[in-house]
């Protein structure tokens, strides 16, 4: 098939640091089950579909799902990531995800996260909270259930800002406590107030305007189906899935 997706050979080159050391019997070819991987989760299709180039779809799902487990997609996302390091100008914004009825049934396990899905008035939604460059690429990423604030995920996010001076961020970050961090931070925040506030809040309107690159990597990040729709029931397995789809667009 002319349209199945391959990593190149200097593709894989960086990605091998962040891979585990086998233990035991050699792995079955990593640039076949990772290009597997890859289209699978691009293409949103279930995994006994995957065409038979990649081969076993049970070897594909189970290396999809140890490697998840270990948080391996998340590390190699950040890891890429941290060879652009930025210095002038991030942005934080969150988005909506759908989450399908596959992702939602069933009791999720007791003493865990749960499953990171919430009710909105759109439905079932997993929210994704992120923190991206000046040139609009992923650099941090976080999950939540649909309905949490937009408070929750910057006080996430915020330990891991990388040393800049400028924050963009929209109405939904505007809070007393996270601008005094930010200011602790060394970082200017350019963010509008709320419409709540007394006292109208001043913010560098121009500069504002280049917050629509984040916006612009959440729309490209739902064109793989996968993300854009939730069908993962573990919040970690869905996470990577979104970091994967940040590796192969942004940092690859």
């Amino acid at each position: 098939m002319s349209d199945l997706f391959w990593l190149t050979d200097a593709q894989m080159a960086r990605l091998a640091p962040f891979f585990p050391k086998p233990h035991g019997k050699p792995r079955v070819d990593d640039k076949r089950v990772l290009s597997g991987i890859i289209f699978i989760n691009r293409n949103g299709l279930r995994w006994r579909d995957a065409p038979k180039e990649y081969g076993p779809h049970k070897t594909l799902y189970s290396r999809w799902k140890r490697w998840s487990e270990k948080g391996i997609f998340a590390r190699m996302m950040a890891g890429l990531a941290a060879e652009h390091s930025e210095e002038k100008t991030v942005m934080i914004d969150a988005t909506y995800l759908k989450a399908h009825r596959t992702a939602t049934s069933l009791a999720a396990k007791k003493g865990g996260r749960g499953r990171l899905i919430g009710r909105t008035k759109g439905g079932m939604n997993t929210k994704l909270h992120a923190i991206c460059d000046s040139q609009g690429r992923p650099i941090d990423l976080f999950v939540t259930a649909g309905q949490v604030s937009d408070y929750i995920g910057a006080r996430a996010l915020l330990s891991g800002l990388p040393n800049v001076k400028w924050l963009l961020g929209a109405r939904g970050s505007d809070a007393d406590w996270f601008r005094e961090a930010l200011k602790d931070k060394g970082i200017r925040a350019c963010i509008p107030g709320r419409k709540q506030r007394n006292k109208p809040v001043k913010y560098d309107k121009r500069r504002y305007k280049r917050r629509n690159r984040i916006e612009i990597m959440f729309g490209r990040l739902k064109d793989w189906r996968r993300v854009a729709t939730r069908y993962d029931r573990c919040p970690k397995v869905f996470l990577s899935a979104i970091a994967l789809a940040a590796i192969v667009i942004y940092w690859l």
